[in-house]
């Protein structure tokens, strides 16, 4: 992947032109992430450039985008789930201690993790993760992101009609 749409991730988001972007949501966009040592690793990005804090959002965009978050998490824990027998759960975050701009982590986590980090916060994994070119997203990422994106589609669909199955 071209490397210069990282440095504006929401503008290019908006032009259609940032390629991890899965689905637009009703207040940010769904991308898969960048690495993908945890595989599922998934990101919602606000789509308002200036908008740093959760707080900063009028309180029916906060929850909008609270909503795209949790739809982001279930579509990651389904699209998981099915792809990997080891499929444990998925953590939320909202840090922003790195990128001056709303969004929210979605970690998927796994039975197959080491022992000494699978009860621990992912930011506990080697640093060495987020630049190594085998954690990298590509193309052997592509079955990962088209479940993701079905579930995503699945679950709009069902809040859009009103219903609360599966």
């Amino acid at each position: 992947m071209v490397d210069d749409w990282r440095a504006d991730r929401i503008g290019n988001a908006l032009r259609g032109t940032n390629p991890t972007v899965l689905r637009r949501l009703n207040a940010g966009f769904a991308v898969i992430g960048d690495v993908q040592f945890l595989p599922g690793y998934s990101v919602l990005l606000a789509d308002q450039l200036e908008v740093q804090r959760l707080s900063e959002l009028p309180r029916t965009k906060r929850r909008a985008f609270l909503d795209d978050m949790d739809r982001l998490g279930e579509a990651v824990e389904r699209a998981c789930r099915a792809l990997d027998p080891e499929f444990r759960r998925v953590n939320l975050e909202i840090l922003g201690n790195t990128d001056g701009f709303l969004h929210a982590h979605v970690w998927p986590r796994f039975e197959w993790e080491h022992p000494d980090l699978v009860g621990h916060p992912v930011w506990l994994y080697p640093s060495g993760n987020w630049h190594d070119p085998d954690c990298a997203l590509g193309p052997e990422h592509d079955e990962l992101r088209e479940a993701i994106g079905r579930q995503l589609d699945l679950l709009t669909a069902r809040d859009a009609g009103g219903g609360s199955g599966v």
